[in-house]
């Protein structure tokens, strides 16, 4: 149901697999006049914005109501022009989440970096995505939203 989502579809890109356990995502950007620009390769918008909300949104499926998650930065490096359909593959090991949790149990809060590399499906990358996201326990973002609310009175 994703990809009927607005927001998504405007992106070009698509879910094409998601795993029962929610760690693997992989979306497919097809190359079409949607998304091409004015030399006809890929428009580096539809890259960017079509691997935006992924990581995002399969973290607080994982880690569930107790968690609040926010993405918090990205950068694009463009490797080489995209001249047909552009893949990416969205995944977190059992080890990053259990190290998320503890990182959260000791500290409420912490930012976790991850690169997604975008390809042709084979070895050609085109370019590379780095996510900063922030995952904290809801009760602790809760906490530091009133302590800066009462510093701004």
């Amino acid at each position: 149901m994703f990809n009927l989502s607005p927001m998504y579809r405007r992106s070009t890109g698509r879910i094409t697999t998601v795993s029962d356990d929610l760690m693997r995502v992989d979306i497919k950007i097809p190359l079409s006049y949607k998304n091409k620009n004015y030399v006809g390769t890929m428009f580096g918008g539809s890259l960017f914005s079509a691997t935006d909300p992924i990581y995002m949104i399969q973290l607080m499926q994982i880690l569930g109501n107790d968690y609040v998650v926010w993405d918090k930065a990205s950068t694009i490096r463009f490797k080489r022009p995209v001249t047909r359909d552009a893949y990416a593959v969205f995944s977190f090991s059992q080890e990053e989440i259990t190290a998320m949790k503890q990182a959260v149990l000791d500290h409420g809060e912490t930012d976790i970096v991850k690169l997604l590399l975008i390809t042709d499906k084979k070895e050609m990358v085109f370019s590379e995505v780095e996510k900063t996201i922030y995952v904290a326990s809801k009760s602790y973002y809760k906490e530091k939203r009133n302590r800066k609310r009462d510093l701004q009175r």
